[in-house]
């Protein structure tokens, strides 16, 4: 397709194809024809804005365009999206940006009911924990009362929430995710690697790997689990990890004396009573020297009572 030169230089400078057709006569839909031709982007994709820095909102949402006032490409285009699904949607009689929030205001109460805090719940939905609050107990701080009205998808993922025993926030023994990240680091996973594997702060993060008597929640449990399944034969280094990372790691695990891997079963590592065999026989005198030769020091403390029990065995038979 020819086009004008006086229409393509006005499209390159970004003016709209309203404002094209308005400064050169040309019709609106050869205007929009014409950008095809050049493939040139919509003009709002060609104008200069301001791109709000990182956040817990990703570009390419509503959401960053609306309330952070991002006018990246990206965001642009999600605020359009969503702008023409709107008037479609109107223009069909199907248009309802709000559902009747009492149904799922009584589902999160019963939820609470059964022991499920309204700030797990809106973690277990993915909605934001403002959604819940205000939803229950309103905006004091506007005069606001409880919402009367709730977007779909919100109520939608509120009301999946089920009230069942994985759901509760009640704390199970910690030892085997202690374990499992301690044997981890001790084979030269880093602890900001599988902090950000995990999906955690490392202030969280670093909490875990010590005995503590609150437990930790079923669900960091079993992500702990699937991580270690995960990991626990995976080369470090093959995975991203740098040389000296992975040193540092391995060298944290010895001056803490962090079992590795293969000092655990997988029937023991959940076990409290249970200890680690480091060697594969430890709790005999062999089981010393074993320490002694590969390095593993100081030795385990069944290797050391084993080896002394044996010295003095021996002492007693020479008198």
């Amino acid at each position: 397709m020819k086009v004008r030169a006086d229409v393509a230089e006005l499209l390159r400078e970004g003016l709209s194809n309203a404002e094209v057709s308005r400064r050169t006569g040309v019709h609106p839909v050869k205007v929009s024809d014409a950008r095809r031709a050049l493939r040139l982007p919509d003009y709002r994709d060609m104008q200069p804005g301001y791109v709000a820095p990182l956040s817990r909102r990703e570009h390419g949402t509503r959401a960053k365009y609306v309330v952070e006032k991002c006018r990246c490409p990206k965001c642009k285009r999600a605020n359009r999206s969503e702008d023409n699904k709107r008037s479609r949607l109107q223009a069909y009689g199907r248009w309802q940006p709000y559902v009747d929030a009492e149904p799922v205001r009584q589902h999160v109460r019963a939820l609470e009911a059964y022991g499920i805090g309204w700030k797990r719940v809106a973690k277990l939905a993915g909605v934001p924990a403002s959604v819940v609050s205000k939803l229950l107990y309103g905006a004091a701080y506007r005069g606001r009362g409880p919402s009367k009205g709730l977007r779909p998808d919100n109520a939608a993922k509120l009301l999946a929430v089920q009230a069942v025993p994985e759901n509760l926030a009640t704390a199970v023994d910690g030892t085997g995710t202690r374990r499992r990240l301690q044997a981890l680091i001790a084979g030269g996973w880093p602890q900001a690697q599988l902090a950000r594997r995990l999906g955690m702060i490392p202030g969280n993060f670093g909490a875990l790997l010590h005995a503590n008597a609150a437990g930790v929640l079923p669900g960091t449990a079993r992500s702990v689990a699937a991580l270690y399944d995960e990991l626990w034969r995976a080369d470090p280094l093959e995975h991203g990890v740098h040389p000296q990372a992975a040193s540092r790691a391995r060298n944290q695990g010895r001056t803490n004396q962090w079992p590795p891997v293969g000092a655990w079963d997988d029937d023991t590592i959940d076990d409290p009573a249970a200890t680690p065999d480091w060697t594969g026989q430890c709790g005999t005198p062999e089981g010393y020297w074993v320490h002694r030769r590969r390095g593993l020091l100081p030795a385990c403390h069944r290797c050391r009572d084993a080896n002394t029990a044996a010295k003095n065995a021996r002492k007693a038979v020479a008198v």
